[in-house]
């Protein structure tokens, strides 16, 4: 790795770091921010643009979001990863753990996340994006018009 690979490497892994750090602060607009303006996320069997974070945070737990180093396949101006995740639940203890599976863009503001979809490891080995159904989860909501 050279030059602007590597810059660009280092740029999107402090993107991801800010993600964690500011999930685990409970500080939403710092994540927010690592997004593009009609950036996703994907959990709980539904995708949910950048505007739906904010309340789809509020409903989640609280805890530590401890990710690993990312995979990345950069090509120019865009790429893709995957990022492991161990969450540990602030109040309970009990572990969540999975991967992130990412597309990013570089903008005017540097690097962000595009899309951002969940993938939790279960003991029974099944891999899925949660339960669709979980009452406590907001549904998605139509993007609201610029």
């Amino acid at each position: 790795m050279v030059g602007r690979e590597l810059s660009d490497t280092i740029e999107i892994e402090q993107l991801l770091a800010r993600y964690a750090v500011h999930m685990t602060k409970d500080d939403i607009e710092p994540v927010i921010d690592v997004f593009t303006p009609d950036g996703t996320y994907s959990a709980f069997g539904s995708v949910y643009g950048i505007h739906d974070f904010p309340r789809l945070v509020a409903s989640a737990p609280k805890g530590l979001y401890l990710t690993g180093t990312p995979l990345l396949e950069l090509d120019g101006d865009s790429g893709t990863g995957c990022q492991p995740l161990c969450f540990v639940d602030q109040s309970t203890h009990d572990m969540r753990i999975g991967y992130y599976t990412d597309t990013y863009r570089r903008t005017e503001q540097g690097w962000r996340l595009a899309t951002r979809s969940m993938t939790f490891l279960r003991r029974s080995g099944a891999r899925d994006s949660g339960r669709p159904h979980d009452p406590d989860r907001p549904e998605p909501t139509p993007k609201p018009a610029t």
